[in-house]
């Protein structure tokens, strides 16, 4: 197969590159410019996409004896990542920009960009593997990401390689260096990439603005303090709320609620945070239909954890999850996705939790 191996400048691209090409595919390195900003240098494992990590892609790319390209995506990514993230905060959402980089940008406009260049397939240094056309969990657990590529279609799959998923980091790691790739001891990136600082208050504020609202008590309605905007709270919050008084039975406040229109944040205790019944919308069902009218599954509600038995029931336009056990901190803009053991069936995304 004529393959693009989509090479961030990271271990994991870097070693699927590999396999790809030792796998006897005809491979292309590519890097996505996604930064406004490509000469900021990274910190550490703070960011991506700077001048620094194009250059580990190339040397990457020379050890392999790959073409390498730079494409420039930072409109598009600006577009479909960054402004959907900052106007979802602004509407008390919760969103997931790896999620939603992998459906517009890697899977869409990259690959629809491969597949008219005549690529049969783009390659990636995710985590997570494609059985007979089915995306199942990766074999490190610690590193699965089958949850942020729950969102893929069919036809995304069927275009898609995850070399690399069927092997724990540890092992990718010492196989770079053995590949002698400068990349083997380069540390991970964290947070969210377009934000380096790790400040992600500050960043939705630069561009939100300041938008006061009240912090009120979920059962009395009393005023405990002031914000500057919805967009600095998420639902399961403990820290940085800024209420200074304690609740009345001395116990830590959560976030519970967010209403963006009024401005209102509702906190409460943790044992309110506990939901039962998730409805989504949107749904992407990974055969291209819902398994059945009703269905046990398993759904997860967070790239790493929240994980709880269910039945689903989908409908017309969206999908009701209801669960054998609560989960706490689901918010709406997150994803839910459903698993059969480790096969994704599917996801959605989430509009309200109770």
């Amino acid at each position: 197969m004529k393959v693009l191996a989509a090479m961030s400048g990271g271990v994991d691209s870097a070693v699927a590159a590999a396999r790809a090409v030792d796998a006897g595919h005809d491979v292309v390195g590519v890097h996505l410019a996604l930064s406004e900003t490509p000469a900021a240098l990274r910190g550490g494992s703070r960011g991506c996409c700077s001048k620094e990590d194009a250059g580990d892609a190339r040397r990457a790319a020379d050890v392999l004896d790959i073409p390498f390209y730079v494409w420039d995506f930072a409109a598009r990514f600006t577009e479909d990542v960054v402004d959907d993230f900052v106007a979802s905060y602004a509407a008390g959402q919760t969103p997931n920009p790896c999620l939603r980089c992998n459906e517009k940008i890697k899977f869409a406009a990259l690959l629809d960009r491969a597949l008219g260049l005549g690529f049969d397939a783009v390659c990636t240094g995710h985590y997570a593997q494609l059985v007979d056309g089915a995306l199942r969990r990766a074999v490190d657990e610690d590193k699965d990401q089958s949850y942020v590529l729950s969102v893929l279609t069919p036809h995304q799959l069927a275009h898609a390689l995850f070399p690399i998923g069927d092997t724990p980091k540890s092992e990718v790691r010492a196989e770079a260096a053995r590949r002698g790739l400068r990349v083997a001891d380069k540390p991970d990136s964290h947070d969210i990439c377009f934000i380096p600082s790790g400040d992600t208050r500050a960043f939705l504020t630069e561009r939100i603005g300041v938008r006061p609202g009240a912090i009120v008590d979920h059962a009395t309605g009393e005023e405990l303090a002031r914000h500057d905007g919805v967009h600095g709270f998420t639902v399961g919050q403990r820290k940085g709320i800024g209420v200074d008084a304690p609740a009345a039975d001395g116990r830590p406040r959560y976030v519970l609620g967010i209403e963006p229109v009024s401005g209102t944040v509702r906190v409460g205790p943790a044992a309110a945070l506990d939901v039962r019944t998730i409805d989504a919308a949107r749904p992407v069902w990974g055969s291209g239909r819902a398994p059945g009218p009703r269905f046990r599954c398993v759904a997860q509600v967070r790239a790493h954890g929240g994980l709880a038995g269910a039945t689903a029931e989908p409908s017309a336009d969206g999908v009701r999850v209801e669960l054998d056990e609560p989960l706490r901190g689901v918010a709406p803009g997150q994803a839910v996705a459903l698993y059969a053991g480790d096969v994704v069936l599917g996801s959605a995304t989430i509009t309200g939790a109770h």
